[in-house]
């Protein structure tokens, strides 16, 4: 299951050894709710090997800013603390498990 990331876990998380994937989202966006089940999915495929989680927009100004985030979904990859890639807005699984292996 995709972890709830919040301002609470983040810089945790990215002090961690795994990279970390966060999808920023809202409960009223529609396409959000489209990629919900995917990232879910993939959160369960890639346990132990990548933190997959979910950021939700409307209780996390900060980390929205501190990343620049104005659409939503925006997902964004990260390794080493840095930015490696981003995908906004709803697509299909295989264009996220692509991203997902470059970080491997």
């Amino acid at each position: 299951m995709a972890m709830e990331i919040n301002k609470n876990n983040i810089d945790e998380l990215l002090a961690g050894e795994l990279p970390v994937v966060i999808d920023f989202w809202a409960e009223w966006c529609g396409p959000c709710r489209m990629i919900a089940p995917v990232v879910e999915e993939l959160a369960a495929e890639y346990e132990g090997k990548v933190v997959i989680g979910k950021c939700d927009v409307e209780e996390n100004d900060e980390i929205t800013m501190k990343y620049g985030v104005r659409n939503i979904p925006t997902i964004i990859f990260i390794k080493g603390g840095q930015v490696v890639d981003k995908q906004i807005g709803a697509c299909q699984k295989g264009a996220l498990v692509e991203k997902i292996e470059k970080l491997l």
